[in-house]
């Protein structure tokens, strides 16, 4: 079975100066497995690895579509697969790298996305009922059938809420009758790395983050998409965009858009780590500030141990 390393956690836990330097050790190429690095010109508001960072290592899946264009986890599985392959036949390790859960789930245990009816017509009533009787109307609905997978759905994510409820009138499953038939049979030999850290020191580096990505540029990146009319996008949908956009409508002030921006983030984050820890049998590591060095050293041994190069 073909070797893969994992590594997953929170964001701003680092997560990718982590992968960098196992590249650089091992040697091995990097997939991105965060859901909205794949948009072009989303790269403050994402936490894109920047060109200096890469430090020569070649990264994919990131900057692949355009806003605007949509993306699911059945896509992320089959271009993952393929760039796997790609990297094992050239003698690399692919390193997959994120936050996003079910993206890289799917990947691992191998998920069927397919075999399930498509109707465009119940689609585009679907549609209609959204523009003409609104969100709220819909994800009540989504309440009654599907609780459990409703409450994973953002109320404002048209895409999730449409899609979810066309499944269930086209095929009469829910999408947690779907999430409970995945075999959960490995298709790689992984080592699934989880970075961790106490909740106070990785809350603040949260909120440091935000004022960084601010100083860096975040509100003219937000406001360029703005300008672009895509603000109904599944992209736009992404933390950091959805908290700004009020602000260039007047329907909120900068400051308080910035607490909510930091208060999602804080809240993403502690959904990340429960979603990582409920759903997969994960290699914790503690990735604490004085001893981060050290347990890096720890992790890089770990994984030569794991591809028999120790």
């Amino acid at each position: 079975m073909d070797k893969v390393i994992v590594i997953v956690g929170p964001t701003a836990v680092g997560k990718t100066e982590l992968s960098i330097k196992i590249a650089q050790t091992i040697p091995a190429e990097i997939i991105s497995g965060d859901s909205m690095q794949i948009y072009r010109g989303m790269d403050i508001g994402t936490g894109k690895v920047t060109k200096h960072e890469k430090k020569g290592i070649p990264h994919y899946m990131i900057d692949i579509k355009d806003v605007g264009e949509s993306f699911s986890a059945a896509d992320f599985k089959a271009l993952t697969e393929e760039y796997i392959s790609d990297i094992q036949s050239r003698g690399k390790v692919p390193i997959i790298v994120g936050g996003t859960g079910l993206y890289i789930e799917s990947v691992l245990y191998d998920f069927k996305f397919t075999n399930l009816k498509r109707d465009p017509e119940v689609t585009t009533a679907l549609e209609k009922r959204l523009k003409n009787e609104g969100n709220d109307v819909l994800y009540k609905e989504l309440m009654e059938i599907d609780e459990l997978y409703a409450k994973k759905v953002h109320p404002n994510n048209a895409k999730r809420l449409i899609r979810a409820l066309e499944i269930y009138l086209t095929n009469g499953l829910t999408m947690s009758d779907i999430e409970r038939k995945q075999t959960k049979e490995p298709k790689y030999d992984f080592l699934l790395i989880g970075l961790d850290m106490e909740r106070e020191t990785l809350y603040n580096r949260i909120n440091e983050r935000v004022d960084d990505m601010l100083k860096n540029g975040l509100f003219d990146e937000v406001t360029s998409f703005f300008n672009k009319q895509l603000e109904n996008t599944q992209a736009m949908q992404a933390i950091g965009y959805k908290e700004l956009m009020p602000v260039l409508k007047e329907e909120t002030t900068i400051e308080q858009a910035v607490e909510l921006l930091k208060r999602n983030s804080r809240r993403y984050a502690k959904k990340q780590l429960t979603y990582f820890k409920n759903k997969m049998d994960i290699n914790w590591y503690n990735m604490n500030l004085e001893n981060r060095n050290k347990t890096q050293q720890k992790i890089i041994q770990d994984c030569l141990y794991f591809l028999n190069l120790h």
